[in-house]
């Protein structure tokens, strides 16, 4: 079988800072619904209680359990099949949430400079976005991380430039207020908090292709090393001087970041960003394919899921069936705007980064000898703190969700263990390519 190219540092470095950051893009929202000063704040101090410990579990995991698939074959070995399908099942179908809503999102910029871009057109670009993306993931991730370095380095010269052309056009106070005035406090909290934790997963994604990364025990704990502090700055940054220069804190919407650039760079920044913001979308979607994908490829290795799904390209080493796949899904979901659809990603997404958390603490007790070259640091202190305080965050912002994702959120987790009573195959060890 042919083994696919693997990354390096470099390359790897920018396909995960493209999967969980991309850009400031998506985080305006937190500002109009939980005011600009609590948005600053979250900026600054979420990372302590989300993407900080979820990057130690991931740093920890992937050192010592290097494999396909990466967190789902981590809950499976710590809590057996039935978690494990779970983790790996919800992430899948949040992929098609996810993905599609990258791909329709890249149409919806397109339409700024071609407002004929509608209807079925408007499909048709997010399924020709799809389509390409699917053939650069085909070429293997040595591709991926070309392509997400050209477009991370395009996307953040014009996000520089909007720091430097705000901070020197300082004029208000970004911190206030605090919360918006008459407006109930856990509404407050809750709806910005879910965005804000949306904008700050992902950070153990990446352990699915994690052999296909050169010395995955040393790159993933210095790739996580890298992004986390350049996805806080991109965050915060941005908002800070944009609310600095211009104070207009309750004008802000999903894409304001374009339209700060403009008020306060003129016309050429605004044009940049609004491209910027376009590309942005292209570097999610490309990372995510990379990501997900590889999700049905290990759950069919195990036996959940078709073996057709394990066929590799012959030249590239890449499961291309489960990309082209997983694609095809993605291409349907693309024919709606999926605005609701992704309040429920949300609930997919924060049950599979819990069971991941529990993975942890879960390995420690059972394979307390399992080498770890990287190490959740301070002891048991420290494993309390990155399991128990994203449990805190996961559970407030579930409850802070809107009605639709209330309403529908439980019903898509349930969805999870129907399958597993239809699909599951006769129980036996996940194929996890290595000492597990």
């Amino acid at each position: 079988m042919v083994q696919a190219k693997k990354a390096g540092l470099f390359y790897f470095v920018f396909v995960m800072y493209s999967y969980t950051t991309g850009g400031p893009f998506g985080i305006e929202g937190v500002v109009v619904s939980s005011g600009p000063g609590m948005a600053l704040i979250y900026d600054l101090t979420l990372p302590f209680m989300w993407c900080i410990p979820m990057s130690l579990v991931a740093a920890e995991l992937t050192t010592a359990m290097p494999v396909e698939g990466g967190f789902y074959r981590w809950v499976r070995v710590a809590f057996g099949d039935f978690w494990g399908f779970l983790a790996g099942w919800w992430n899948w179908c949040a992929a098609f949430l996810l993905c599609s809503a990258y791909a329709v999102l890249f149409a919806d910029y397109l339409g700024f400079y071609f407002p004929q871009t509608q209807g079925w057109k408007h499909t048709l670009v997010a399924v020709v976005l799809i389509a390409i993306i699917a053939y650069v993931n085909i070429r293997g991730i040595q591709v991926v991380g070309l392509v997400a370095t050209l477009l991370e380095m395009f996307v953040l010269l014009p996000v520089v430039a909007l720091c430097v052309t705000g901070f020197m056009k300082w004029r208000f106070n970004p911190f206030l207020p605090l919360v918006p005035p008459h407006r109930p406090l856990f509404e407050v909290f809750g709806v910005g908090l879910a965005l804000a934790l949306w904008s700050y997963s992902g950070y153990e994604q990446l352990s699915t292709v994690a052999e296909e990364v050169d010395k995955p025990q040393r790159s993933y704990p210095r790739a996580l090393a890298l992004v986390v502090p350049l996805s806080i700055a991109t965050y915060f940054f941005p908002t800070l001087c944009s609310l600095a220069a211009l104070g207009n804190w309750h004008d802000w919407n999903t894409r304001y970041f374009a339209d700060a650039a403009q008020a306060i760079g003129g016309l050429w920044l605004g044009v940049w960003m609004t491209a910027a913001a376009a590309l942005s979308s292209v570097a999610l979607l490309n990372s995510s394919v990379l990501s997900t994908t590889r999700m049905p490829f290990t759950l069919a290795q195990d036996g959940y899921l078709p073996s057709v799904l394990t066929r590799v390209h012959s030249r590239y080493g890449t499961p291309w069936v489960a990309i082209a796949f997983s694609a095809i899904i993605y291409a349907l979901f693309s024919a709606e705007t999926l605005t609701q659809l992704i309040s429920l990603y949300i609930w997919l997404r924060i049950a599979t980064s819990v069971l991941t958390f529990l993975a942890a603490w879960q390995l420690r007790r059972k394979k307390p000898d399992m080498p770890r070259p990287f190490c959740i640091p301070w002891g048991r202190k420290g494993l309390v703190y990155v399991v128990g305080a994203p449990l805190v965050m996961s559970g407030v912002a579930l409850l802070g969700s809107d009605r639709f994702a209330l309403r529908w959120g439980p019903v898509a987790l349930l969805l999870g263990p129907l399958a597993y009573l239809i699909i599951r195959p006769p129980s036996r060890s996940p194929h996890v390519g290595c000492d597990a």
